[in-house]
């Protein structure tokens, strides 16, 4: 027999940060608790992370929804199978906190050698949006850490100061690896030539060069790209088998990238893997802002599959009031340091 509750938390960004969908200073997210009624003080928790404009799920029925499923969190079965299909961030604080559960509420979800504080994982450093200037510093100060691969948002400035942002990188070194994400930016008439102008620079990939829900468009630039092409976006909403498998055989791209609060948590992430590697696709794993509760689940979970790619797990430290955590970033690796605590008194 088990009990359920759950509290609204919301993260302060230690300054205002720019995105695709605005400048956000604040981010709220849900924490459902766990227990079983013959043993109170053994908790889990598990977090539902709400970004407007990218959750899937409306956010007027979002709170009620976590409420219903602490209300009825003995029918976990219909929840995790059913009852969440289309409301995958609560999916995913339902199964992370069933998780913790499970392990005696340690926070330790899966064995593996990062769980055990024995292998960090690498993780790229991530370039906010923001103006000329501060991308440029921002880029100095990741270099300076020893980031092997930076991502780098773009869209947001004039295309050829962000040409030039790039070509800064590539004069202070021709081995980092660099990323970038469009999320959506670019109008489909003039993707291609802006796609072969960013290529000079000897780039990995780009995130979701135009916005999804073109998969024939996106299928001509995925082939006629001299860059390789990510889906990021295009992954939210398809929330079957069939729907994935449809998206990922109609535009074909050379990867995905999974953000496990969006797309249905470890279960649905665990089937983009499972369909995308069966079509020879690379894929890699991002947080969405998440606290240290769902980067913890997020960096425990990847760390399990083998992927040895550079993984978007360096979101730890955008908070004032983050979870204290084990988790701690060193130069350009992520590493669960057992011997560093939870301090969960404010959740």
């Amino acid at each position: 027999m088990l009990k359920a509750s759950y509290t609204k938390y919301t993260l302060q960004f230690t300054e205002e940060r720019g995105t695709s969908r605005g400048w956000l200073q604040t981010k709220d997210s849900w924490f459902i608790k766990v227990w079983n009624v013959k043993n109170p003080e053994i908790v889990g928790i598990g977090e539902c992370s709400y970004l407007t404009g990218l959750n899937p799920e409306k956010l007027e029925t979002y709170e009620s929804r976590v409420a219903e499923v602490c209300s009825r969190i003995n029918e976990r079965e219909f929840w995790l199978n059913e009852g969440l299909t289309e409301f995958p961030s609560i999916h995913f604080g339902l199964e992370v906190a069933l998780l913790d559960l499970e392990h005696k509420g340690s926070k330790i979800l899966f064995d593996s050698p990062f769980s055990l504080s024995e292998q960090p994982t690498p993780i790229n450093g991530l370039i906010w949006m923001g103006t000329f200037e501060n991308m440029m510093q921002q880029v100095d100060e990741k270099i300076a850490v020893g980031f092997r691969c930076i991502k780098l948002k773009i869209g947001a400035i004039d295309f050829e100061k962000e040409l030039h942002i790039l070509q800064s990188i590539r004069e202070k070194s021709d081995k980092i690896e660099i990323r970038v994400d469009a999320n959506g930016a670019f109008a489909p008439a003039e993707a291609l030539e802006k796609l072969k102008r960013l290529a000079e620079f000897n780039l990995h990939s780009i995130e979701q060069p135009i916005k999804q829900g073109m998969p024939a468009t996106m299928n001509q630039l995925c082939k006629e790209s001299p860059l390789p092409i990510a889906l990021d976006e295009e992954l939210i909403g398809k929330f079957t088998r069939e729907a994935k498998i449809e998206t990922l055989e109609a535009i074909q791209p050379p990867y995905i990238i999974l953000k496990p609060s969006l797309i249905g948590g470890i279960k649905g992430s665990t089937e983009w893997i499972e369909l995308a590697e069966e079509r020879g696709i690379n894929w890699w794993i991002t947080s969405a802002l998440e606290s240290n509760i769902g980067l913890n689940a997020i960096s425990q979970f990847v760390a399990t599959t083998g992927n040895t790619m550079f993984q978007g797990l360096g979101t730890g430290k955008l908070y004032t009031n983050n979870i204290d955590s084990p988790l701690s970033v060193e130069g350009d690796e992520i590493f669960y340091k057992q011997d560093l605590n939870w301090n969960l008194s404010g959740v």
